[in-house]
């Protein structure tokens, strides 16, 4: 039997544990993005690192640094770079919403021209001033947010330089001491070891799902589209590209959410032949790639449905920034494991839910009160 001094003593030695553990995750909390990424990124990697171990004979920290030297050279700098392009083709288009609205006001009249022939819809339409006003304060919000965005990136580079640094620093450390370090936060969950596996399978499989499904997926729709932008002559190709490279998670409609409207912008403008052209390319090639690759990308890994894909993708990115593409279905997919595993242990407790139709059909219909016949004044 526990006395009650060990029954204190383990209770202080909890909120002991406890309290130190918060403080020192509000006092690491800038990094705490980083040292996920460098856990999801060095997972990843980490088939690349044990065959660079083998074949430099076992020599771990050669195998970690070449690791990170190949990350840096294919994965970081590129990224580097193209982020640079769309944040400034997404300033130039931003600038150029108004400028082209205004040389295009022809186009704008032969549209409302059509629109008031149709019953009612006059009454609703704002006049040509109005829109010319509404289509330059859009613009010049949007390029404010960018420029303000642009210089935010400018200014936070020391900090960006520092958050990559402590990354790959730390990716350098699960790489080689990975299983080490897994199997010692495992030890320390008061779960049971299937539970443990539970999550962490899923953790992984999860990962590996939103790394090849979501983004892979997303890069090659985005790069196509934007491919076929650039060839026929849409402006900010590559901003373009990327807001597709996002919306392609959005279920049935997802790049086409910005070619189509591109389509007929190039088929208003006159550009018949370069409008057929994208939206055959778009339609047949880039919708396609998700149909034809996505099963054989994702394959075994474990999928969410495709709404809470949705929300948690977006949804992370609010929370986390850009790196929430890959870790908002990551913590979508453990929240709905420990949810399970929840209802697992409870399950002898928690109420049973019958089917809708068969609890209408065991549920008699109320009695009601008999007729009264008689008239009462």
């Amino acid at each position: 039997m526990i006395s009650d001094s060990t029954r204190f003593q383990n209770r202080f030695l909890l909120v002991l544990a406890l309290g130190i553990s918060l403080l020192f995750l509000l006092m690491i909390r800038q990094f705490l993005v980083a040292i996920l990424l460098a856990a999801v990124f060095s997972g990843m990697t980490r088939p690349l690192y044990l065959w660079l171990g083998a074949a430099m004979k076992e020599r771990e920290r050669a195998a970690a640094v070449t690791t990170l030297l190949l990350v840096l050279v294919i994965l970081v700098a590129p990224a580097i770079a193209f982020l640079g392009l769309v944040v400034s083709q997404a300033v130039d288009v931003s600038q150029a919403a108004a400028t082209w609205v205004r040389g295009n006001m022809d186009l704008v009249d032969s549209i409302e021209a059509r629109l008031l022939e149709i019953p009612l819809v006059g009454d609703f339409l704002p006049d040509r001033e109005r829109i010319i006003s509404l289509a330059g304060q859009l613009a010049q919000s949007a390029g404010g947010v960018l420029v303000e965005s642009l210089t935010a990136a400018t200014l936070g580079t020391t900090n960006f330089l520092f958050q990559l640094f402590i990354m790959l620093y730390a990716m350098y450390f699960f790489l080689t001491s990975g299983p080490a370090i897994l199997d010692r936060i495992l030890h320390l969950i008061p779960l049971p070891s299937a539970d443990e596996q539970r999550l962490l399978d899923r953790f992984v499989s999860v990962t590996r799902a939103t790394i090849k499904g979501s983004l892979v997926i997303g890069v090659l729709q985005g790069g196509l589209a934007g491919l076929s932008f650039a060839v026929f002559g849409v402006p900010g190709a590559a901003f373009w590209a990327t807001v597709m490279a996002v919306l392609s998670i959005v279920p049935a409609l997802g790049t086409a959410l910005v070619w189509v409207p591109a389509v007929v912008w190039l088929l208003a403008t006159g550009q018949i032949a370069a409008g057929i052209s994208v939206g055959l390319w778009c339609g047949l090639v880039v919708g396609t790639v998700d149909n034809f690759l996505r099963p054989r990308l994702v394959g075994r890994d474990a999928r969410l449905p495709d709404l809470l894909i949705l929300l948690s993708t977006f949804g992370g990115i609010v929370f986390f920034g850009a790196v929430g593409f890959i870790l908002g279905p990551i913590v979508a997919a453990l929240f709905v494991t420990v949810w399970e595993i929840f209802a697992e242990a409870y399950g002898d407790v928690l109420p049973e839910v019958l089917p809708r139709d068969e609890k209408v059909a065991e549920t008699p219909p109320p009695d009601l009160p008999p007729e009264d016949d008689s008239v009462h004044i």
